[in-house]
């Protein structure tokens, strides 16, 4: 049997005010046609499909659209939530969209049962399991006993990920034993890069899973959550496939991919580079450099190519912040637009109320600086202070910060 890994779609995406609508058609054209070419039989979505909870109508007839161009392949589709999808509205059309062997586990049933899913052979027996685990919220994991400190509480919550992958495990083994199992995830597993467009949340570093604790049952782990491609030190083949799209300026250089299992030859997969379809570039440099590298730009994509434009200078130059904004206003490259630009003093100092003095713009700092800097200037004990942080990366996942990162 052939599987075809993918995750975070994030349909409905902007970078900096730009739709990507475009950039995900293309890459759903490309991906019917990889599927029609290498015959894959099962395809999985590992969580993140929409950016957000509750997407635009245009973003869910994308959705849609892509479901039943990817159908016409007569290939089996599973697909999970993850942290930015509202499982309430993944799962609302779950029992039309089974009609069309299309599985749809928005958040964590009741029943333990509801995510495995047995996939069925040309014989009519089951060949292979699924245990489709979606983005495992914190009501999910623990109760309000569980723990007094704040590591309790992310012990907690990390025991509540391991519970739900061996249950599934064990039940898998006990009503179908023998049957291959792969295991889908939404998740942060410990030692992995990530990149700007992953927001903080409660599976952040200070709960990153250990990915020991999958378990050896699994043949292969699908994960979702980091949009870097990447293996995962586990027990079994444990793999991120990645972002489909550049979600941001520091996924730029990312390799795009998605995983091709062949479970004839085992269970290793093959990375398969998807086509770069928008250039994203970073040009930096003093006033002189940067208006040389933006005259030499040539290479075109099918798409307008973004930038991000970084005036570098040591002294703090008033003249020089207005010379660069006057060099974005007039700057017209067919093919290229400029989205952001920001100017570095090396000379001034850092932190987020220094920024201010030295006159650089409060859009390009991070929320979570300007935060850290405002509960500096209060005496936390160290586990207040860390509540106070969680409750602030819960509200962050809960605003949209886009045009932010």
């Amino acid at each position: 049997m052939k599987i075809l890994h993918t995750a975070d779609w994030h349909i409905g995406k902007k970078l900096h005010k730009t739709e990507l609508s475009e950039d995900f058609d293309l890459f759903i054209d490309w991906l019917c046609e990889l599927l029609e070419k290498e015959q894959v039989e099962l395809l999985l979505i590992s969580g993140d499909v929409f950016d957000l909870a509750n997407p635009s109508s245009e973003a869910r007839k994308q959705y849609y659209r892509a479901l039943i161009k990817l159908k016409r392949f007569d290939c089996k589709i599973i697909l999970t939530g993850g942290n930015h999808d509202s499982p309430a509205m993944l799962d609302a059309p779950k029992e039309v969209l089974r009609e069309l062997d299309i599985h749809i586990i928005g958040g964590l049933p009741e029943s333990m049962e509801e995510v495995v899913i047995p996939v069925f052979g040309k014989e009519g027996q089951p060949e292979l399991l699924v245990a489709a685990l979606p983005f495992l919220r914190d009501s999910d994991l623990r109760s309000a006993n569980d723990g007094i400190t704040y590591e309790d509480r992310l012990e907690a919550t990390r025991k509540g990920i391991q519970n739900c992958f061996i249950g599934a495990a064990d039940l898998c083994r006990k009503e179908y034993p023998g049957i291959p199992v792969v295991a889908m995830g939404h998740l942060f597993a410990a030692g992995i890069e990530t990149s700007e467009s992953e927001r903080d949340i409660q599976l952040g570093n200070q709960a990153a899973f250990e990915a020991s604790r999958f378990g050896d049952h699994f043949s292969y782990i699908a994960l979702g959550h980091i949009h870097k491609p990447q293996r995962v030190s586990a027990a079994v083949p444990a793999f991120y496939s990645g972002s489909p799209l550049p979600l941001s300026f520091s996924e730029r250089k990312d390799e795009k991919r998605v995983l091709l299992i062949d479970t004839q030859t085992g269970w290793e997969p093959r990375s398969i580079n998807i086509p770069s379809f928008r250039k994203l570039l970073k040009v930096s440099g003093n006033l002189e450099e940067l208006r040389q590298k933006l005259q030499e730009l040539s290479e075109e994509k099918e798409l307008e190519s973004l930038i991000e434009v970084e005036l570098l200078e040591e002294q703090y130059d008033a003249v020089k912040l207005y010379d660069l904004d006057e060099l974005v206003s007039n700057f017209n490259k067919p093919g290229y637009r400029i989205v952001k630009h920001r100017a570095t003093f090396q000379k001034q100092r850092k932190g987020a109320s220094e920024a201010y003095e030295t006159g650089v713009a409060l859009q390009d700092l991070k929320p979570k600086d300007v935060f850290l800097e405002l509960i500096a200037n209060h005496e936390y004990e160290e586990e207040t202070r860390q509540e106070i942080l969680s409750a602030f990366d819960e509200i962050m996942e809960e605003v949209n910060q886009d045009e932010k990162l």
